[in-house]
């Protein structure tokens, strides 16, 4: 399929320049008809029948095994949420937390991730410490930090693959290899990576990787997920709990956990978006597989970042050409970034302001064009 023709199934394209895809993906036509089609099916067969609930169970199995052959993971290891901050607080909070313990989180985490850790030392009384990986942008070794800021009560690492303000992806496996001989776990922010890199979760021998569908993949918002690793399932405690999660008998009485990472999974959900998901990804099966497709995003980054280099009053974060798709940068003419990304929109060029650092950034996605780059690099010229 020709780029042409794979944008045209994108609406949100036909009328803008779009950089957001870091923040939200655009759904293609055939999710929304699928969608679509799943809500009529479940008011056709009745909304709660047998019909429908064996259809939802099918739903739920066919929309793990597409998640599982994009992260080459087991069905079983995966527990469908609404998205990467649920997937991450059930691993923060399904930790058996003693005072004391400490955790090691880094210095480009996402807000919301942040927010959950400061109330668990609040809680807990658990020491926490951050990683300094931001400096490591243009210069110095990630794992090499992490190393050094390991302590013996480490219990776990909060990182994420790719990091969300500066585009930095981190050496997963490595990062990995340095923590688990001191028992330490490795929960994982893949807000940026799913849907970008090429992944194998069984072989980096990470712990948890809590991801979301409605980015990269350009899925429907509120549906995500939580890869759980067998390793680690067994002493990661459910947290929010409900009837999705659990074994009853015949007189419903509880008798425990299902298997795998279904336990995490809670109750009633909008399973019609499962098989939008599904459409969304299998569309960009269509252009290529994962590995052609972040080739296609590394090279337009990196002409994203060379036109923007090439700008006197624009300063590029990366000293070098960046490895996915997130490109930051800073103006050094004294206009204010939110200014920028206003006026930027006014003329149907959609990115972003970051605050910490101070910057904007813009996102290239595989089907992003060169006449896009083009089009936002010579508005910011002109301001």
């Amino acid at each position: 399929m020709t780029k042409d023709n794979h944008r045209q199934q994108f609406p949100a394209l036909a009328n803008k320049a779009y950089f957001n895809y870091g923040g939200q993906g655009p759904l293609p036509e055939p999710a929304l008809e699928a969608i679509y089609e799943a809500y009529k099916r479940v008011q056709l067969g009745g909304p709660f029948s047998a019909e429908v609930g064996a259809w939802v169970v099918q739903e739920a199995m066919l929309t793990r095994r597409a998640i599982t052959s994009e992260l080459t993971v087991p069905p079983e290891t995966i527990a469908l949420t609404e998205d990467v901050t649920v997937g991450c607080n059930i691993a923060l909070w399904g930790i058996d937390w003693k005072a004391g313990d400490h955790l090691l989180i880094s210095d480009c985490e996402h807000p919301g991730v942040v927010a959950s850790v400061m109330e668990l030392q609040r809680r807990f009384k658990i020491e926490v410490s951050i990683c300094p990986l931001a400096a490591t942008l243009n210069e110095g070794d990630p794992v090499a930090v992490i190393a050094d800021s390991l302590r013996p009560n480490t219990r776990l690492l909060v990182i994420s693959h790719i990091l969300w303000n500066t585009g930095q992806v981190l050496p997963l496996a490595e990062i990995v290899k340095v923590c688990h001989p001191t028992g330490v776990k490795v929960l994982v922010d893949a807000a940026q990576s799913v849907g970008v890199l090429p992944l194998n979760l069984i072989e980096s021998g990470v712990d948890f990787y809590a991801f979301t569908g409605h980015k990269w993949w350009c899925g429907p918002e509120g549906l995500g997920g939580l890869y759980v690793s067998a390793e680690a399932l067994a002493d990661l405690h459910p947290v929010f709990i409900g009837w999705r999660g659990i074994v009853t008998d015949a007189n419903a009485k509880v008798l425990g956990w299902k298997s795998g990472s279904q336990r995490y999974e809670i109750a009633t959900s909008a399973y019609p978006l499962y098989a939008g998901l599904r459409s969304a990804i299998g569309l960009q099966h269509e252009w290529g597989t994962i590995e052609e497709r972040y080739a296609e995003i590394c090279r337009l980054s990196k002409y994203l970042w060379q036109r923007l280099s090439e700008l006197p009053d624009v300063e590029c974060l990366r000293t070098s050409a960046p490895e996915a798709g997130l490109v930051s940068f800073r103006l050094t003419n004294g206009m204010p970034h939110k200014k920028l990304v206003d006026l930027l929109e006014k003329q149907g060029i959609m990115v972003r302001t970051i605050l910490n650092p101070d910057c904007v950034r813009a996102c290239v996605h595989y089907f992003t064009t060169e006449a896009e780059i083009d089009k936002l690099v010579g508005a910011i010229a002109i301001v």
